[in-house]
This record gives structure tokens, C-alpha cells and sequence, in this order.
């Protein structure tokens, strides 16, 4: 008897959860190549773990040097530079390049649209955590 209650009470639980899992993230779900599933609603341009590091800096920085980001994140050049690109081309983050002396440098700032993006989705995460923790 006790088991069929116990397992009744572990079914009832999984389905609160689902349900408020649900209520925060869509019902159309997307698959990356890796199989992990990602709410079709997260920006999936941020949620990359370079470019959220690369948002995120700049979100408490007023700006940085490419040097700077690629030491923060511990990265390769090509990897910042893609990632950075992908960044700009969707109005995140602008990039000035410039000379100091004759060394060239690169900075990068985030713009306020970027601003807006990161706090969307740190907004949604919040949520999710929050739905799981209730669960």
C-alpha cells in the first residue's frame, strides 16, 4: 500500500512541476546538435556560452579591449572574433577599432538594444530557476 502512494505522490509531484515549468517556458521546444533542449523563446544568440560572457562583461564594464574580453573568458582570437562578430551583426555590442600609438586597438561596448536582450534573458532563466526550485 505504501508504495502505490509513494509512487502516486512522485507522479502528482513530476506533473506540478511540468506544469509550472510549462507556464514559464513555451510548449514548442527546439533541439541543438547536442540534443539539449532549449525553450524556443531563449534567445538562443545569447545563450551561447561565449557571446553570455561577452554581453555580460560589457553589461558591468563601460567598455573593453579585445585583450581584455579574450583574457576575461579565457579564448582564442578567431573564437572571441566570431563570437563578437555574431554579436554586432545583430545591433549587441558595437566595436571601435583604433590606434594606440601604432599598436592597433579594438573595444567593444554593449549597445542599449544588447542591454535589452541580456536583461530578457536573464529575466527567463530567473523564471526557469525559480519554476524548478518550486517544483
Amino acid at each position: 500500500m505504501a508504495k502505490s502512494s509513494t509512487a502516486r505522490d512522485d507522479r502528482y509531484q513530476r506533473r506540478e512541476r511540468e506544469a509550472s515549468l510549462s507556464s514559464v517556458a513555451s510548449s514548442s521546444r527546439e533541439t541543438t546538435p547536442s540534443k539539449e533542449t532549449v525553450p524556443a523563446d531563449l534567445d538562443r544568440l545569447i545563450h551561447e556560452r561565449v557571446r553570455l560572457g561577452i554581453v555580460s562583461a560589457l553589461a558591468v564594464n563601460r567598455s573593453l579591449t579585445f585583450n581584455e574580453l579574450k583574457a576575461m573568458l579565457k579564448t582564442t582570437d578567431g573564437n572571441l572574433s566570431v563570437h563578437a562578430r555574431k554579436l554586432e551583426e545583430a545591433d549587441y555590442i558595437v566595436c571601435t577599432k583604433s590606434f594606440d600609438g601604432r599598436l592597433p586597438k579594438t573595444e567593444y561596448r554593449l549597445t542599449p538594444p544588447g542591454r535589452k536582450a541580456l536583461e530578457r534573458y536573464l529575466n527567463h532563466m530567473e523564471a526557469l530557476i525559480r519554476a524548478t526550485r518550486e517544483g
